[in-house]
Parts: structure tokens; C-alpha cells; sequence
């Protein structure tokens, strides 16, 4: 498979350090499932901060800090990073998570014409929220710009748009200072895993009019 679009360098280093709100979290790994190159990065980040650590000097650790530490592991590990075997189009740590192998077998809640979400609720409270959105083939999104950091996985189909083409497995690493408008420019329907941590930003009224209808 071929990548050609990758994380962002600082959201790397951030998932290593276990920094990045879930939602991110398990958009990092579904995109490390189809990309070899960001893996190597990742496991990079983590062996340095594995060296950062054995540098600071020891220090005691309470039982219960212990315990504490042991229970948040045992919530928040994921199975490896996995690519989606030939009977399934969903990567291992992404049907876990959806309880199923099959995006076509979901349950998808019809937003407006020609666009349907699934939302993947998650364990945590923070700000952060984590979907799967479905756009018909042929369609444009209306042209917007982001809150704050958006992690966008493709998962089936492709899209364009200024910054270039994306395909299955690639990752669109946005901040709130990219504004673009997707168009899916392939046979079928795109359909794509993404992470935010605020509301998209519409440039047209009809768009943000319709936002509180659509959830997007």
C-alpha cells in the first residue's frame, strides 16, 4: 500500500508519550495499521522516551500510585497495530472498537443528502470525538476550517482537495489555520474515521445553519 500522506511529526511524539485525547489516540493507531513509515516513527518516539526516562533518577512509587498506573494500562492498551485482512476493510485496533469487521454492516445515521456518520462512542469525557463519516461518491463537502486539531483516516474511496489526493490509509494531520472543501473523486463512497477536538468550522451560512442537524 502505497502512503503518501502522514502524520504530522509533533502528533507522533505526541501518541509515543501517551498525550493525545482518545479520540486522536485510536485515529493514530488506524492510520499506524496501513502505514509503515509513521510505525517506525512511532516506535522511534517511544524508544527515546523510554531513553529519557532511564536518564532521570529513580524515585519511590506509593502502592497506590501503582495500582492506579496498572488499572490505566489495562483500560487503554490496544491490540498492535494490525491492516485489514483480506475478508474485512477495518484494521484490527478500529473493529475492536466498533464490534464489527465490516463497514457496510454499521448501523449509519443519515445526515443529509448523501451524507451519513456513525458515531463511536468512547470511554473518556474529554473534549475530544470520534466518528466515521460516509460522503457519496461524485460529492463535495462545503468548504470549512477546524477548531482545533483533526485527524482524518481513510478508510474506503478518496478524496482531493488543495493539499492533494487521499486514498485508503492515508491521514489528513489538520489544524485550525487549514481551510479546504473535499471532493470524493473515486467510484465509490468515501468513507473515513475522523478524530476532533471542536465543531468544523463552515465558511457558508446554509452550511453552519444545518451544522446542529447534521453533527459534523
Amino acid at each position: 500500500m502505497n502512503i503518501t500522506h502522514h502524520l504530522d511529526d509533533a502528533t507522533i511524539l505526541a501518541y509515543a508519550a501517551g498525550t493525545l485525547g482518545e479520540a486522536h489516540g485510536f485515529a493514530v493507531a488506524t492510520h499506524l495499521a496501513y502505514c509503515g513509515t509513521c510505525r517506525a516513527a512511532a516506535r522511534q518516539a517511544e524508544s527515546y522516551g523510554g531513553e529519557l526516562l532511564l536518564a532521570e533518577p529513580a524515585s519511590a512509587v506509593t502502592d497506590s500510585c501503582r495500582a492506579a498506573t496498572l488499572a490505566s494500562l489495562d483500560k487503554m492498551l490496544s491490540p498492535s497495530p494490525r491492516k485489514p485482512s483480506a475478508r474485512t476493510d477495518v484494521p484490527a485496533v478500529l473493529s475492536n472498537l466498533l464490534g464489527s469487521e465490516s463497514l457496510d454492516s454499521l448501523k449509519w445515521k443519515a445526515k443529509a443528502p448523501g451524507i451519513a456518520t456513525f458515531e463511536i462512542p468512547l470511554s473518556s469525557k474529554g473534549n475530544t470525538h470520534l466518528q466515521l463519516l460516509r460522503i457519496g461518491k461524485g460529492r463535495k463537502m462545503p468548504e470549512h476550517g477546524h477548531g482545533g486539531e483533526e485527524l482524518t483516516v481513510m478508510l474506503r474511496g478518496s478524496y482531493s482537495d488543495h493539499t492533494g489526493r487521499y486514498l485508503v490509509g492515508d491521514v489528513a494531520d489538520l489544524d485550525e489555520d487549514i481551510e479546504h472543501q473535499p471532493i470524493v473523486d473515486s467510484d465509490e463512497d468515501c468513507i473515513c474515521l475522523v478524530a476532533t477536538e471542536a465543531p468544523t468550522r463552515f465558511k457558508s451560512v446554509w452550511a453552519r445553519l444545518a451544522q446542529p442537524f447534521i453533527g459534523i
